[in-house]
């Protein structure tokens, strides 16, 4: 079952699917979207939303950009991440520098993650 979403960030969502960021697209079109388990994008969870997330894994993860650097934005993200978690969720966050230079190793973590949530589910 899919946790409740926030209605209203249902028409964001769909805009920022188009309007995907080149990692976020990368990470899409060449490994999340042929995995074996169902990734959804831009996926709204409560009052956020997740830039993938795959619900038979409970994972969510994020492809964040150098805006997640700053003070305010890290403080944000903590908190939704513990919100998240505290539903269950699991949060693996990338930088955009990790996709773009390391995708192999990016692509192997979250595959490791799923096979370990999987197990405990």
């Amino acid at each position: 079952m899919r946790p409740e979403y926030n209605k209203t960030l249902v028409p964001r969502a769909q805009n920022m699917r188009r309007d995907m960021t080149p990692q976020e697209r990368h990470l899409w079109y060449d490994f999340l979207r042929n995995h074996p388990l169902r990734f959804r994008r831009q996926s709204v969870i409560y009052h956020y939303i997740a830039d993938f997330y795959c619900d038979k894994a409970k994972l969510v993860i994020e492809v964040d950009g150098s805006q997640h650097t700053m003070p305010d934005a890290r403080e944000y993200d903590q908190i939704r991440t513990l919100t998240l978690e505290g539903i269950e969720l699991t949060v693996l966050r990338f930088t955009n520098a990790e996709v773009d230079s390391s995708f192999a190793q990016v692509c192997a973590k979250i595959e490791q993650t799923v096979q370990k949530r999987l197990t405990r589910l």
